[in-house]
């Protein structure tokens, strides 16, 4: 049976980071709001297709080489560029004038009015797709809090309707024609009665603000013409400064906004360098867990088991204690016992009856070799060098007399 792993490291090591990064990019997704499903919803934003949205505009500003983008937070408000507001009706003024406030000290802004009150069209019709409205009566918006002095109604308009370079609007509903009133206003687009539907907001602090009165010129409706998109596309382009291509639409007042949380904080500077920081620090730790050779070592005893362990661990510590002098003696009778032991003698006997018959046997057999002389060398001995000759003598003649 073969226990070989069915993945080489190589492979294990592309399946662990294949999923890291996999993990990552789900939660920067999840962060941004990339996850946060379909905004077509049948609402009068950038991101709506149906007859009240701004999407063709939106696409027409990408295709026109024009860098778009949606603000859903203050930091997308805060990006240079045009922003694109369009309020809904129930919009609360204080909420649109400090969003005008805001993005005026980094670029201009355009507001479109909304006009048609709106409901979703039925999708079990045949042909009819998510986020298709009915469009219904028209009514002005009530944004007290923002350019109080500037007023809106609702009327039939006088043809023709142009821009100051004379190209003409085509309006949806000759007779519901939303315009507006005021002495700041610096008219773009007008009737031919003088109506006001298109005007820039004459203001000397922050940059420029326009309003579009009439949305018909410039939503998915009005869109259906062509000269609609050309003069909302040139006053669009008027407003951006030279050089600059970057239009942002609004979602913050239609509903749409994302609040911050700590994935978001995570993957937004300065927080970002340290989510960097912990990535690097992940991958080390695989690297290192993937480059370790042989199973993890279990570590060792302070103090082992075994005889030689002890007696490792007894002469480190005369070692260190420098008590060598302690050494011969003990040693020197712990051989003799073992000596009288292996020749039938009484090991506590008389030691010097001992030692006599211990020579005396060493002299038959190694004539040569004297019992009683080693070990009185061996007693005698003090320095390490010493010791260990006169042992390694000893145990010459114990290892001859017991075996």
């Amino acid at each position: 049976m073969n226990a070989r792993s069915p993945f080489s490291p190589l492979s294990a090591l592309a399946l662990v980071l294949a999923g890291g990064a996999l993990l990552v990019a789900m939660l920067w997704m999840i962060g941004a709001g990339v996850a946060a499903g379909d905004i077509n919803d049948g609402g009068a934003h950038g991101g709506g297709r149906g007859l009240n949205g701004y999407g063709a505009l939106y696409r027409l500003l990408e295709q026109t080489g024009h860098d778009t983008d949606y603000a859903r937070d203050d930091n997308g408000l805060r990006q240079p560029g045009l922003l694109i507001l369009t309020p809904p009706h129930e919009a609360q003024g204080a909420d649109i004038n400090r969003i005008v406030t805001l993005h005026r000290r980094y670029g201009p802004v355009l507001v479109i009015t909304p006009k048609w009150m709106a409901t979703g069209a039925d999708t079990r019709q045949p042909g009819v797709q998510d986020g298709w409205v009915r469009l219904g009566k028209a009514r002005t918006p009530e944004w007290e809090g923002f350019l109080d002095d500037v007023g809106v109604t609702i009327g039939p308009a006088a043809a023709p309707a142009a821009d100051l370079r004379g190209a003409h609007a085509a309006l949806l509903a000759p007779a519901h024609v939303m315009s507006g009133t005021g002495q700041n206003l610096a008219p773009r687009v007008v009737d031919a009665g003088g109506r006001i539907l298109a005007a820039t907001y004459r203001q000397q602090d922050g940059a420029p603000l326009a309003l579009i009165f009439e949305p018909d010129l410039a939503n998915n409706a009005g869109f259906a013409r062509e000269e609609n998109a050309a003069i909302t596309l040139r006053l669009i382009d008027d407003l951006l400064p030279p050089g600059q291509r970057q239009v942002r639409f609004d979602l913050t007042l239609n509903g749409h906004g994302r609040t911050p949380n700590l994935l978001t904080l995570a993957f937004t500077p300065p927080y970002l360098a340290a989510t960097l920081a912990l990535i690097l620090a992940g991958v080390a730790v695989l690297w290192r867990a993937y480059a370790r050779f042989g199973p993890p070592l279990s570590p060792a005893r302070d103090i082992a088991f075994g005889k030689r362990a002890l007696a490792e661990n007894s002469a480190g510590l005369i070692a260190r204690a420098r008590r060598f002098h302690l050494l011969p003696a003990p040693y020197a009778d712990a051989a003799r016992g073992r000596i009288a032991a292996a020749l039938g003698l009484a090991p506590h006997g008389d030691p010097a009856m001992i030692d006599a018959a211990i020579e005396r046997t060493l002299s038959a057999r190694a004539p040569e070799l004297s019992y009683t002389a080693a070990s009185a060398a061996l007693r005698a001995a003090r320095r390490p060098s010493e010791i260990l000759r006169a042992a390694r003598q000893l145990h010459d003649v114990e290892r001859l007399l017991t075996r």
